[in-house]
């Protein structure tokens, strides 16, 4: 039976069931007009949830560091963010559509089996990037229970692995747990956090500016007088100009939502209508995540007027303010930034391996053993390390990406026009089943973006290619699929 388009909607549902398989679960079936719950707030929250948290509030940070001023970095981040929209949203729109998960999306173009070396590579992002998050949280939680508990900061003693004491470990293994509760209770558990955290998390971040503002004297005198700010103009006079480091950071800045821009899917199968997750998801993203990265550099020059240097990292701020001050201070700001990291970690980097994983063997592994998985893969890809090499893990696998998503956005706009045979995608026969499921011509196109980008790595005059990776893999693959696919176009 072929699907049919909901009276009065623009959603595609089955006349009957899907039969049991290899392919389908409760957890990556269709979505049931029923769980179709998220409105334009929960998707405005689901963004601002996400938006705020400690790396959006460095983010500028690395930018004035290599090189750029604070609004250059502005600029940036806001223009990445306005690029990164429209793959989303295609992709979005497909969720909505037919109520389906990213990886389940990927067997339109990838094949049913092909389908695993999109989602697992993307997965795989979103298990480092998960860790990343759990580490920082940790940091939090660590520095809460060391305001409370004075004797918390000589658990170990003096000794130290990879340069960090047991409570430093102890403090991640703890956020750790919390994610995990949130991934084993799903997806509406999780929208429930965001729905609360967004709005706290947003006056969380008004209230900081205030203080910086009143504490300097007002924003032209935070801006003028930051001498951190002051040392990208410096160092971009040393060689280091705007145009020469605008493609890179605005690929790094591309890569930082290019996971989701992938799988978001995976949230806009439960949108009551296209109107909604679009809406939504624009105000959330381009309001909220230019507006903290703001914050954070207001803040840290209000930090060089009042304290003699730049501290960018919040959790240093926190301490140093509660350092001589009532220790339930330093606990309750730690604990508003552990809720923001957990937020952002539960969306971005928990749901899309958990289906993934799922996707793997629908049979044998659900959303909460995908959950599992992708929170001990977390563990073993040493987070602490991760951090360390911020920008270059930015750059590197966003190329990668670039190239599934332009396979993906050709595959379902330009290839089949935005329809796609709902049962289909949960049978190993039919119009996805390629060759014994995988799809040749989009793993040769995933093939040429890569090899596009990483061909910037062999001469100078190629350089381009590798500090826009996303951009020129994206193109690359995009059009390789096209015309590998050119007799398969609706």
């Amino acid at each position: 039976m072929r699907p049919r388009p909901a009276s009065g909607t623009d959603f595609v549902t089955l006349e009957a069931p899907l039969p049991t398989g290899p392919l389908v679960n409760d957890d990556i079936a269709p979505t049931s007009m029923t769980a179709r719950t998220w409105r334009r707030w929960h998707f405005v929250a689901l963004w601002v949830a996400m938006s705020v948290c400690i790396p959006t509030y460095m983010l500028a940070a690395s930018m004035i560091d290599a090189g750029m001023s604070w609004w250059q970095s502005l600029l940036t981040i806001q223009l990445g963010n306005v690029i990164v929209l429209v793959p989303m949203i295609v992709n979005a729109h497909a969720g909505t559509r037919y109520g389906i998960p990213f990886p389940v999306l990927a067997r339109a173009s990838f094949g049913w089996k092909g389908a695993h070396v999109a989602s697992v590579a993307r997965s795989i992002v979103a298990c480092g990037w998960f860790g990343i998050q759990t580490w920082i949280g940790g940091l939090a939680v660590h520095a809460m229970l060391g305001f409370v508990f004075p004797g918390w900061n000589a658990l170990g003693g003096e000794t130290t692995f990879m340069g960090y004491t047991a409570g430093h470990y102890l403090g991640f293994f703890i956020f750790w747990l919390v994610n995990m509760h949130f991934a084993w209770h799903g997806t509406e558990s999780i929208k429930r956090l965001e729905t609360l955290a967004a709005p706290f998390l947003l006056l969380t971040g008004l209230a900081l500016l205030a203080w910086a503002l009143i504490g300097v004297g007002g924003l032209d005198a935070a801006l003028r007088g930051s001498e951190v700010l002051g040392a990208g103009a410096t160092a971009g006079e040393t060689g280091t100009s705007f145009p020469r480091l605008f493609l890179p950071w605005l690929t790094a800045m591309v890569g930082y939502w290019a996971t989701l821009s992938l799988n978001i899917p995976d949230f806009t199968r439960y949108a009551a209508s296209q109107r909604d997750q679009a809406i939504g998801q624009a105000v959330g993203l381009l309001t909220t995540m230019p507006l903290f990265a703001f914050v954070g550099i207001v803040v840290t020059s209000a930090t060089v007027l009042l304290f003699g240097e730049a501290i960018w990292n919040p959790i240093d701020l926190v301490t140093r303010l509660t350092a001589e001050g009532a220790p339930w201070l330093g606990f309750v700001a730690m604990a508003v930034l552990a809720l923001a990291t957990l937020s952002t970690n539960i969306a971005a980097n928990v749901v899309a391996p958990a289906n993934s994983f799922s996707n793997l063997a629908p049979r044998r592994i659900g959303f909460r053993a995908g959950g599992m998985i992708a929170g001990a893969i977390g563990i073993l890809l040493f987070p602490w390390l991760l951090l360390d090499a911020y920008q270059t893990w930015l750059i590197s696998y966003s190329g990668l990406l670039g190239a599934v998503g332009g396979i993906m956005i050709c595959d379902y706009g330009w290839v089949r026009r935005f329809r796609l045979e709902l049962r289909d995608l949960y049978s190993t026969t039919g119009a996805y089943e390629y060759d014994r499921g995988i799809n040749r011509s989009a793993l040769i196109a995933l093939v040429v973006g890569v090899g596009v980008a990483i061909a910037g790595k062999l001469h100078p005059s190629l350089s381009f290619l590798f500090e826009g990776a996303w951009f020129s893999a994206a193109a690359a693959s995009f059009v390789v699929y096209a015309w590998l696919m050119r007799e398969e176009r609706a």
